[in-house]
């Protein structure tokens, strides 16, 4: 199948299809997110391919773990300059994953305190207690 060939999808499609919206997906472009330049169809309007989408599946998930758009426009830069630019693509993604692993060692641990403080609430519910909480103290080991 030829590029022409190729089914295109409008940006209303590619909005529902990633959640992203139609401002962000306009925004991603004049940042220079995209590996490609987005094509337009006679009329000026954005058509998107499929492999696109799965591009901005995947910008999607490192902006909502946290990495910042000068970092995805970088690796994107990459991309696009091709061939022995791999070891830098992979340096980029290697520190992000090290931020995630971060974020997520500090969610778990917030999570335990939240545990804790549920359990608590629970049991003194239970006996009839919990008008005494904080009363002396947050009463949490895991502070």
């Amino acid at each position: 199948m030829t590029t022409a060939e190729r089914p295109r999808l409008s940006i209303g499609d590619v909005s529902e299809r990633t959640g992203l919206t139609r401002h962000t997906l306009r925004f991603y472009e004049q940042e220079g997110l995209f590996v490609e330049p987005v094509s337009r169809d006679s009329a000026g309007r954005r058509v998107f391919t499929e492999q696109e989408v799965g591009w901005l599946l995947v910008c999607a998930r490192l902006r909502a773990s946290g990495m910042p758009l000068p970092d995805i426009r970088r690796y994107a830069d990459l991309v696009r300059q091709g061939p022995g630019t791999e070891h830098e693509r992979l340096a980029i993604l290697q520190e992000h994953r090290e931020r995630v692993r971060a974020q997520v060692a500090e969610l778990h641990e917030a999570l335990e305190v939240i545990d804790d403080k549920v359990a608590l609430y629970e049991k003194r519910l239970a006996e009839g207690t919990a008008d005494e909480l904080w009363r002396n103290g947050p009463e949490c080991d895991n502070l």
